[in-house]
């Protein structure tokens, strides 16, 4: 699969003079609510899809292979974690400065940022991959993983990280379709992956007898099948965006800016991986395999309602940094509110189902009772500060949108490491495992009133802009 994209360089044709599709131009015209609307269902639905899926394939390896699957697929969510700052780090790095400079008309820095994220998606897709699948067993031995589910989490990882490539170039291209008004095309990609990776899964798992490996498998091959079709839609000359000679060289500019842009979601994500690893050495201390099982089905049910809430980001996206750049201060303002508002609505419905039916979610996973017992409780303990995390959520990633990575970066470490390692580190010492579980809702209130304070000081001066313009 690596050798597509080079072929690609060597022999696509060179630049037509002709008129591009400049439909992104709205972005800086059309009403914000419409525009919203229009960006963000694509990627709700995208990302709403892309969520279920993990929880179906969660369903398939709970029903069909175990209880203690679930918790082995449960240690490799760390290590998917780690490839994936890394993705995101030149993904929606990338993304985000195409978006500004669309705004700004830079339409030849725009090309070039295409070319410098495919190949740098291939040189780190493969180079991660060689390195971890040479210390595999000691990273998941170190991300907690004992003798009863090494061997789950060990077969599962292996076979993501030989796709690993193909994943970061499938991330990488829909983030540039969605920030070159393609949003549409973006939400395509992705259920698409969803409905071939339903499809593969059972018929892995059931019918060729593959167990976790399986799920893996159809993974890797749904993004693998869609990548194909991601340039063929990059293929189109009559895209501003599209491959052509000339785009491929790395421009020191364009990965500067893109890898400073992008910090903020790799911190992010890197310091996820370590706060998983935290939790789940304390779950296998406090509580057990079980323990463990029970933190990956409440993870996958949040992730359900936060995929949405990213979704919403995505739509704000390239709304947020072509305006930005256009310096158009009242249509930004407008486009947080809003969605800021969404997304809190969407994270109020996910508190009060894990308020009332959690019971019935864990049902869906296992059949095992002391399990569902375990989840009901631990969800209704995780999800208790999730009405007021859409806003810090959007306002965080809001940052990151319009080239302010500082901020993004200081919100993101600030909620991982000062307002939810201490908890987890002295709470399971006070309350047992309860205090790990504990510690999830009181770092989120926390880093909710420190977005606040910086998210109001931001709106008086893009006023004072904007009243000086």
């Amino acid at each position: 699969m690596g050798f597509f994209p080079l072929a690609l360089i060597l022999f696509v044709p060179l630049q037509a003079k002709m008129s591009y599709n400049t439909s992104f131009l709205e972005l800086g015209q059309a009403p914000v609510g419409r525009l919203l609307v229009k960006y963000a269902t694509p990627a709700v639905v995208a990302m709403t899809a892309s969520s279920l899926y993990n929880i179906i394939d969660a369903v398939f390896i709970g029903q069909g292979v175990g209880a203690l699957a679930i918790a082995g697929i449960s240690l490799t969510f760390p290590v998917m974690q780690l490839t994936g700052a890394f993705g995101a780090m030149v993904g929606v790095g990338a993304a985000t400065l195409l978006s500004v400079k669309l705004g700004e008309r830079d339409y030849d820095t725009a090309r070039r940022i295409l070319g410098n994220v495919l190949v740098m998606n291939v040189v780190m897709g493969v180079a991660i991959a060689a390195l971890m699948l040479l210390f595999i067993d000691p990273i998941l031995y170190f991300f907690g993983a004992g003798e009863e589910t090494i061997s789950y989490a060990r077969d599962f990882m292996r076979v993501i990280l030989y796709g690993n490539v193909v994943t970061h170039l499938y991330l990488g291209l829909n983030a540039l379709l969605r920030s070159a008004s393609h949003p549409k095309r973006a939400m395509v990609a992705t259920i698409y992956t969803v409905l071939i990776n339903v499809v593969l899964a059972p018929l892995f798992i059931y019918g060729f007898h593959w167990g976790i490996k399986g799920a893996a498998w159809a993974t890797v091959l749904s993004q693998t099948i869609v990548l194909f079709w991601q340039f063929k839609m990059f293929s189109r000359k009559d895209e501003l965006l599209h491959f052509q000679r000339g785009i491929y060289r790395l421009r020191r500019s364009i990965v500067g800016q893109s890898l400073a842009i992008g910090m903020s979601p790799f911190l992010m994500n890197l310091c996820a991986c370590m706060i998983t690893v935290v939790i789940n050495w304390s779950l296998a201390h406090y509580g057990g395999d079980m323990e463990i099982a029970s933190y990956g089905i409440v993870n996958r049910l949040a992730f359900l309602f936060l995929m949405v809430v990213i979704g919403l980001n995505q739509g704000m996206q390239p709304i947020a940094g072509y305006n930005y750049g256009a310096r158009l201060y009242g249509r930004l303002h407008e486009v947080l509110t809003r969605t800021i508002t969404m997304a809190t609505c969407v994270m109020t419905f996910g508190f009060l189902l894990g308020m009332f039916v959690p019971q019935l979610c864990a049902r869906a996973f296992t059949t095992d009772p002391e399990l569902i017992m375990r989840v009901a409780h631990d969800m209704r303990i995780q999800l208790l500060a999730f009405p007021i995390i859409g806003f810090q959520i959007v306002t965080t990633n809001f940052f990151q949108c319009i080239g302010m990575p500082g901020k993004s970066i200081f919100l993101s470490l600030s909620r991982q490491l000062i307002f939810l390692l201490p908890p987890l580190l002295i709470l399971p010492r006070l309350i047992g495992s309860d205090g790990i579980w504990w510690s999830m809702p009181i770092s989120d209130t926390l880093a909710t009133f420190t977005t606040a304070y910086l998210f109001f000081r931001q709106m008086k001066k893009f006023k004072r802009m904007e009243a000086a313009q």
